[in-house]
């Protein structure tokens, strides 16, 4: 089984409880371990992270214990950086296993194509984000950035984002569906398949960033998936080969480790 999730955010202040996510998420961990060949981990995993040459963020153990865990059992995990955790470079490779994507990638899973990337690099629109995206994304910025002391560093990109998200949340349709024409993962996806020759289409376009649930069929043998969050949604997608589903994990107060599937129609978010 292929499983794929994005944008858990881990260590953001907007946690109500940043640790008990850390904990539901290594819970869906073990529970996908025991049929997991893939895992697809689809960017904005961390809401910050800095490696410096011989230092890394504090925390997240937890989700680094079994990633590890899962890798040294032969999971293949692929790990995409987002526009919160941009600063990975070699510490995920070396010391857990994980293969970093800093691209969109092309990948063959079970018989079928898909195309898979976090989602902020196709975002045109807003002139601000893409300038700081370029800035964030530039070795000799990276190299500036790295001679500062993380007491300055950390604490300056924590309140950035708790920045950021409270604006976002003011605006509620920053998180809602905005409908296909709107949708800006959607458009670039439909423009990619129509400069694809027949044969060289993805099946599956799979995105994050927009915290939104979509499952959506582009044509009769191409579909886009947005994978939501870790936020609000708890959601994930699976492939077995056959099928494709994108669901919810959910917990009740007796149980662990169980799961609730959201099967959405297609054009349908939650």
């Amino acid at each position: 089984m292929i499983y794929f999730a994005s944008d858990m955010h881990f260590g953001a202040y907007f946690h109500q409880n940043a640790i008990e996510v850390e904990r539901k998420f290594v819970r869906w961990l073990d529970f996908i371990e025991h049929d997991a060949t893939h895992l697809f981990l689809v960017g904005d995993i961390f809401d910050y992270w800095f490696e410096y040459k011989y230092v890394v963020p504090r925390g997240y153990i937890r989700v680094l214990g079994k990633l590890a865990n899962l890798a040294d059992k032969g999971v293949e995990i692929h790990f995409f950086t987002g526009n919160h955790d941009v600063w990975i470079f070699d510490y995920l490779s070396e010391e857990i296993g994980c293969q970093v994507h800093r691209e969109p990638t092309t990948f063959e899973l079970l018989g079928k194509k898909f195309y898979i990337a976090h989602g902020d690099e196709f975002v045109q629109a807003d002139k601000g984000f893409r300038f700081i995206r370029a800035i964030f994304h530039n070795r000799f910025c990276q190299k500036l950035y790295a001679s500062i002391h993380p007491w300055f560093t950390v604490g300056l990109a924590h309140r950035w984002a708790l920045h950021s998200r409270r604006k976002g949340m003011k605006n509620l349709s920053e998180q809602q569906y905005k409908g296909e024409q709107n949708e800006y993962l959607v458009q670039y996806a439909k423009q990619y398949l129509n400069r694809q020759t027949e044969g060289k289409q993805p099946n599956f376009f799979i995105f994050g960033h927009r915290h939104i649930v979509l499952d959506l069929m582009l044509s009769d043998k191409s579909r886009i998936a947005i994978l939501g969050d870790w936020i609000s949604h708890f959601s994930y997608a699976r492939w077995d080969g056959t099928t494709f589903s994108i669901d919810t994990f959910e917990e009740t107060e007796h149980q662990t480790n169980i799961e609730s599937q959201v099967h959405l129609p297609f054009g349908i978010n939650r």
